[in-house]
């Protein structure tokens, strides 16, 4: 039977991908509904921004809709409410204060409303085309994406999903975004990769990051460029007043004066709630950093991020996993919490603080402490998802990991629940030969290959042409059941 598939494109280089997908197996797929840029059957940023449908159509996506209610039985579900939960943290990240470009919902009842009013519509397209298979290139975690996953796993769909991991020229594929890190990795078959002990991990995403005290920054043109937009944008009555323009640009140069050079706070973004975070986290910028504390090591993720949004479930709310890894703790055991330095206001309000505040084991870090000193002499690492824990297990530190990450089935890392103990953690040991092997039985089941294209700079040489054949003969194997996914095999035990 012909795969008649509806793909879900997050990265623009995955045009080629399915060009290529479509002219070479055109007898056992047919491009049914492609949601991407703007040459896709809908645009994706529509259904986020609120906006056109797509580039030639310049209907708004709220115009001439009516109830068609096909589906409304299981998105009205007790079981939904989860999901329902999960799209509203996804298009959250659309808000106003977080970006230029953002949609207009202004209640927790708008979310829903529009909920239901996606669901409902987009259903209905999925059903008059007879999609049989979905396919995702990357975790569902953009609103737009995250309801047709949502609408997939409600028909019982074939779903497939790739997402590009660390390692150069190799991707994951699961058929559910729950099995995201789920693998049995025990086997003493597996060819082992060798783990130097002693090395820092840098990733190319973090590598303006300095560790260690520096000199403080100054502010610079970028952050200029996003005030002025903003200004302009957002507050036309600033450009007219000078007595609000001085104290804005005293307030801004304040704040630069206090931070790292490196850390440029406006430069990604600017809304006036930047001010109150940034304000805030400076005062921890005189906080010491005693390493010979007894502590646990818990560094706050980037926040909108798929590693949160999506993989995070309920820890998401990362003051949550805080205040459950407080409570399995002894009382003279802190937490050393060190902000991301890429975040920004997002989720990150003044009540976030005052839970935190009221955790006496919390400690607050300044932003230039060294992340891999504090790796090194911590008890144990946690974190909801992040590549410290990795950087942990491999130094021979164990990882308390609260979401799903990619690592969290290999020896040394411990995935929160509620019975877990300090001791239990503590007084484990990690193997550090069948670390090796763990991670060459993963490896082994990765996918050849790069499906998002900001990881093409890891890749020596790395030929499109090449790459687009590579993926497309996998990712047809995936969908007709003919090869094996990495994530999510049946039986997968996480053995330590």
């Amino acid at each position: 039977m012909k795969i008649r598939l509806l793909c879900v494109s997050t990265a623009k280089n995955t045009s080629l991908i399915l060009k290529r997908l479509a002219e070479k197996y055109n007898d056992d797929i047919e491009f049914v509904l492609h949601v991407g840029d703007v040459d896709s059957d809908l645009k994706a940023s529509s259904m986020t921004r609120m906006t056109q449908t797509a580039a030639h159509d310049k209907r708004h996506v709220m115009e001439g809709q009516q109830f068609y209610g096909l589906l409304h039985h299981l998105v009205s579900s007790i079981d939904s409410k989860a999901d329902i939960a999960t799209f509203v943290d996804h298009l959250h990240r659309r808000d106003k204060s977080f970006c230029y470009k953002s949609h207009n919902i202004a209640s927790m009842q708008d979310y829903f409303d529009y909920y239901y009013i996606l669901f409902d519509v987009m259903s209905k397209k999925v059903l008059e085309n007879d999609i049989t298979h979905m396919l995702f290139f990357n975790v569902p975690h953009l609103a737009y994406d995250t309801i047709f996953y949502h609408i997939g796993k409600a028909l019982g769909l074939k779903t497939v999903i790739v997402a590009q991991s660390l390692f150069p020229n190799k991707y994951y594929s699961m058929s559910n975004a729950d099995d995201y890190g789920v693998m049995d990795v025990s086997s003493d078959t597996a060819v082992p990769i060798k783990i130097e002990r002693n090395k820092n991990t840098e990733l190319f995403y973090m590598k303006n990051i300095k560790q260690g005290q520096v000199d403080t920054g100054r502010v610079t043109l970028k952050a200029v460029i996003n005030i002025l937009a903003y200004l302009i944008i957002k507050k036309p009555s600033y450009c007219a007043n000078p007595f609000k323009l001085i104290s804005l640009v005293k307030r801004t140069a304040s704040i630069y004066r206090r931070l790292p050079k490196w850390r440029d706070p406006f430069a990604r973004f600017f809304h006036m709630n930047e001010f109150e975070y940034f304000e805030h986290i400076i005062q921890y910028e005189e906080n010491a950093v005693d390493l010979k504390t007894p502590y646990v090591y818990f560094p706050l993720q980037l926040q909108p991020e798929m590693t949160t949004s999506a993989l995070g479930g309920v820890y998401r709310d990362q003051a949550l996993a805080i205040e459950c890894l407080a409570n399995m703790l002894p009382e003279n055991v802190k937490i050393y919490v060190k902000e991301n330095p890429k975040q920004g206001a997002y989720m990150r309000g003044p009540l976030f603080f005052h839970r935190l505040k009221r955790i006496s084991s919390v400690h607050l870090l300044p932003s230039y402490a060294n992340t891999h000193e504090l790796t090194e002499n911590a008890l144990f690492v946690s974190t909801i998802t992040g590549t410290v824990g990795w950087e942990a297990v491999c130094k021979g530190k164990k990882a308390l990991v609260f979401g799903s990450t990619w690592y969290q089935s290999f020896p040394g890392v411990f995935k929160y629940r509620e019975d877990i103990t300090y001791d239990e953690i503590v007084d484990s040991v990690i193997d550090h030969a069948r670390l090796e092997r763990s991670f060459g039985a993963m490896l082994s089941n990765l996918h050849e290959g790069v499906v998002d294209r900001h990881y093409e700079q890891l890749v020596d040489g790395f030929d499109r042409d090449r790459n687009c054949e590579m993926v497309t003969d996998k990712v047809l194997g995936l969908l007709k059941g003919d090869a094996t996914f990495t994530f999510g095999a049946a039986g997968c035990t996480n053995k330590r």
